[in-house]
């Protein structure tokens, strides 16, 4: 799968998702093809663990009154397609993990632990 036909079933699903998930103030979708090793070295993979997708910003909860009186740096969330694609395998597989990494991204984006998104089944 080309990365373009990878990028626009990524803006389908998130186009798809239902509230509260789409409601997203601030936050950019982007795409790599893996994770760096500074990046796997922050979030402290294992070696047997895959980085499908991460969240880095402010998440709702902990932005206070004042957030957006100042420029911010958009949140992002960050799909890494190379992983995704392996989990996936199939292009329905590929689509059922982009919209699941999505959705678990996003549960960080409202304040949920990883425990908390993984009991909530993503």
């Amino acid at each position: 799968m080309t990365k373009e036909e990878f990028e626009r079933i990524v803006q389908e699903e998130v186009d798809a998702l239902p509230s509260p998930y789409s409601e997203l103030d601030n936050v950019s979708v982007i795409v790599e093809d893996e994770p760096s090793a500074p990046t796997l070295e922050k979030v402290r993979m294992n070696n047997t663990s895959i980085l499908l997708g991460l969240y880095e910003g402010i998440p709702r909860t902990h932005r206070g009154t004042a957030y957006g009186m100042y420029p911010v740096v958009p949140d992002t969330i960050t799909l890494f397609r190379n992983n995704i694609m392996k989990v996936g395998q199939t292009p329905r597989g590929i689509r059922e993990q982009i919209k699941d990494t999505l959705i678990h991204e996003i549960g960080h984006y409202f304040g949920l632990s990883e425990l908390e998104i993984r009991d909530a089944g993503y």
